[in-house]
């Protein structure tokens, strides 16, 4: 229901360069919500939760990083932090937004100010930030430098299975099959990726304590949204929406996902933020520990 329509649109993408650039851009648009829908396909198979067997969800995800760009045991691994440390104010800095407390913001020197509202940016977290988490950091184990082998075997298995594609794909459509199919789909299916991301987390009435009064539990379902998405969306991003839901239970695959909500009317209505509602999000920057939201940089600075 995936890999085939994807593999089906990166080839009309491909035979597209020969009649217009735009045709192939466009398609290659289009192919980036499918892969994007593979990326969650291949988050369900990080938490076990796509085969009952371990090893076959495993070798689907590593497979699956090689279209993504995503080293798989790598990911994993920073996930399964960010999934027992999201909302934790004494534990932020692996596989999460980088987020500030408005005490920290102030406690900066400009130059410090300056790089993290450069940082939060829109323009930044949603286009040099994407290109350069799957194009960059991707690349090396980061985070895990110092964890063993099996992530740098990840990483690097990942790495050389991309070259290989890489090359596949110039020998059989030359640059221009680089750069106006497969460039595009995968900056395209990053920045949609961030974004989704963001949201999940980043939104007024998150949650953020510090590690005496955080509770793993309280923060999967204060600390993410209910991202209610129109019904093709919600089919391209895995249900993912329900971030409150897979937060709480991560073991639960995302097409069962619609049934939670369903069945369990308070989970349908926590934290519930629509499509036009999330744009809004964007604007907002940093913690303020004692409106316990957060908050645009403008609102902070009327705080006094």
């Amino acid at each position: 229901m995936t890999i085939a329509p994807f593999t089906l649109l990166w080839a009309l993408a491909c035979w597209a360069l020969s009649i217009s650039n735009l045709l192939a851009l466009s398609l290659a648009a289009l192919n980036a919500l499918f892969l994007v829908r593979l990326f969650m396909i291949q988050h369900d198979c990080g938490h076990g939760a796509f085969f009952r067997s371990r090893r076959l969800s495993d070798w689907l995800g590593r497979a699956l990083g090689v279209l993504t760009l995503t080293p798989y045991d790598v990911w994993r691994k920073t996930h399964a932090i960010h999934h027992a440390s999201t909302g934790n104010l004494d534990r932020r800095g692996t596989g999460d937004i980088p987020t500030l407390t408005v005490r920290e913001y102030r406690a900066r020197l400009w130059p410090g100010r300056a790089i993290y509202r450069l940082y939060r940016h829109p323009l930044f977290l949603f286009g040099l930030a994407p290109f350069y988490v799957f194009f960059i950091q991707n690349r090396l184990p980061f985070g895990l430098m110092a964890s063993g082998w099996r992530y740098w075997l990840s990483a690097m298995g990942t790495n050389a299975a991309v070259a290989a594609a890489l090359v596949g794909l110039y020998w059989l459509g030359g640059s221009r099959t680089l750069l106006l199919v497969f460039l595009p789909t995968m900056l395209i299916g990053a920045s949609i990726g961030m974004w989704l991301f963001y949201v999940q987390h980043q939104f007024r009435e998150t949650s953020w304590d510090s590690e005496e009064s955080w509770k793993v539990q309280d923060a999967a379902l204060e600390g993410s949204s209910y991202y209610v998405l129109p019904e093709p969306l919600r089919w391209f991003s895995a249900n993912i929406g329900a971030h409150h839901v897979h937060h709480m239970a991560s073991r639960i695959p995302y097409y069962r996902l619609p049934e939670v909500l369903r069945d369990h009317e308070p989970l349908a209505q926590c934290h519930r933020l629509t499509l036009r509602e999330s744009f809004r999000c964007a604007r907002l920057r940093l913690w303020d520990e004692d409106s316990r939201q957060l908050v645009s940089f403008a609102e902070a600075r009327a705080l006094g």
